[in-house]
């Protein structure tokens, strides 16, 4: 079994994918913002190369899965910072200690950064054409993937780029720059308005799926490697329709709801290519949206106060 550090363990992604890696009795070392009282965890922020050091000079790990990040489009709008210092820097602290320690590395790169292409989005797409990234989330995220591919070349560091979708499920908590389905989940129980922009189709990924595909990578690792990773092809929806669902299910009507036009700055459908992930990594989707909103759903009630 491996030793595993996951920065950002505490996070959406992290909080579900460091379970997966302990159920298959890996040793999982987490970092995170916060302190925490939890076994093997350590307060670290990645934009402290100090910090990260001293991790590192205490322990020898095989991987490290990297998922430190600010998330979101407008969040990288109105904190971009944040977002340039954590998604570009913070990246560029953990390469630098990969080029001296050896581990192996997951980078959490995002399906944003195929930005305008309109076409199937296979993992190629990218050494082919010159992509307009729409956001500064999409842009920090391809310089990321240009970081991981240079330190490759110049130091011979061995990572495998992962390109998640939309993925959704429990322990992620609302907050505006969360994704439509929490965001759409959060305010349909408060009798909250908000706005859905028709036009857009999106493939959605239950996190639980996502992260068993995850953990597959250290099973089958092939340095140099990039993977999109979500749910099925043909589980493509509108955002109506996700809309429409959640609605259905908490018995509610759409009178809170204005729609409009398509959102300005994202791309409107994303055609994703599965099969890479399929065939590397067992990449086996099981819970398709109408049951994983269910579960949300259920978790969100438990988890927001008075439900």
């Amino acid at each position: 079994m491996a030793k595993i550090f996951v920065t950002g363990g505490l996070g959406f992604i992290g909080s579900n994918l460091v379970p997966e890696l302990r159920k298959r009795g890996h040793e999982v070392w987490v970092c995170d913002l916060t302190n925490s009282g939890s076994d093997n965890y350590i307060r670290c922020d990645t934009r402290e190369y100090r910090q990260l050091e001293r991790v590192f000079n205490q322990h020898q790990f095989d991987f490290v899965y990297h998922l430190a990040a600010e998330y979101g489009r407008w969040n990288g709008e109105d904190y971009y910072e944040n977002l340039w210092q954590t998604n570009v820097i913070g990246t560029k602290h953990i390469l630098r200690l990969q080029e001296q320690k050896k581990f192996r590395m997951i980078f959490f790169s995002s399906a944003e950064v195929y930005g305008d292409y309109i076409g199937v989005m296979s993992e190629d797409i990218m050494d082919k054409l010159a992509i307009k990234q729409m956001n500064d989330y999409a842009m920090t995220k391809w310089v990321g993937e240009l970081q991981v591919l240079n330190s490759a070349a110049m130091f011979g560091t061995e990572t495998v780029r992962v390109r998640p979708v939309n993925a959704y499920g429990p322990h992620e908590h609302y907050s505006p720059y969360r994704g439509v389905i929490p965001n759409f989940i959060h305010k349909a129980l408060h009798g909250q308005p908000y706005t859905v922009f028709l036009g857009h189709k999106r493939i959605f990924d239950y996190v639980e799926d996502t992260c068993r595909t995850f953990a597959n990578i250290v099973d089958n690792f092939k340095p140099g490697e990039v993977y999109n990773i979500g749910g099925k092809e043909e589980w493509e929806h509108d955002i109506k329709y996700v809309s429409d669902l959640i609605l259905k299910y908490l018995g509610k009507d759409d009178r809170n709801i204005t729609y409009k036009e398509a959102e300005p700055f994202t791309t409107q459908v994303k055609h994703m290519d599965f099969a890479k992930s399929r065939r590397d990594l067992n990449h086996d989707p099981k819970i398709p949206l109408e049951e994983g909103l269910k579960y949300t759903i259920a978790w969100m009630k438990k988890a927001e106060q008075g439900w």
